[in-house]
């Protein structure tokens, strides 16, 4: 939407319609999913990484904010990556300067993997002003709005997820 106008674009997969529709609406999202891929896209260029390695990353900082630990074999299964292939992500994002490992503070035989606090900056710089322009438009909202795209997107995902479940 720009202007409080539906975006009209040409319907690729559903066809075009003279007034906004359910299927204006899934146009929409898949335009904000393209360009939502595609940020991520340069995000992991301008980083020098790839898709794997910040979503590692991003999970790290996360679990970091809320004072969590994060074992490789956490780290592993929350990726869904074999044994090995964590290893050597978490050898080249230590080699980057992206994360360190430390001594596990309850098992002595573990290590913990962590975000450096310079990869919290450069995520920062790097995605900083998107965010805030995203939360601009989040916080344009009205409550009522806000509640129904909070129910769309959680239906959406639903919808998606169940999918795998059939």
């Amino acid at each position: 939407m720009t202007g409080g106008h539906v975006e009209r674009i040409s319907g690729y997969w559903y066809g075009e319609q003279d007034a906004p529709t359910s299927v204006d609406v899934l146009n929409a999202l898949r335009r904000y999913r393209s360009a939502e891929v595609a940020m991520r896209r340069r995000t992991r260029a301008s980083m020098g990484m790839g898709e794997t390695d910040l979503l590692a990353l991003r999970y790290l900082l996360e679990a970091g904010r809320r004072g969590e630990i994060v074992t490789p074999k956490e780290l592993a299964a929350r990726l869904d990556i074999s044994s090995a292939s964590t290893t050597v992500l978490i050898d080249r994002l230590v080699k980057s300067g992206h994360v360190r490992r430390d001594p596990h503070p309850r098992d002595r035989r573990s290590i913990i993997v962590v975000a450096t606090p310079s990869s919290d900056d450069e995520v920062r710089h790097t995605l900083g002003r998107m965010h805030e322009r995203m939360l601009e438009v989040a916080e344009s909202l009205t409550p009522q709005q806000s509640e129904a795209v909070v129910e769309f997107l959680t239906r959406m995902r639903e919808a998606v997820e169940a999918i795998d479940a059939e």
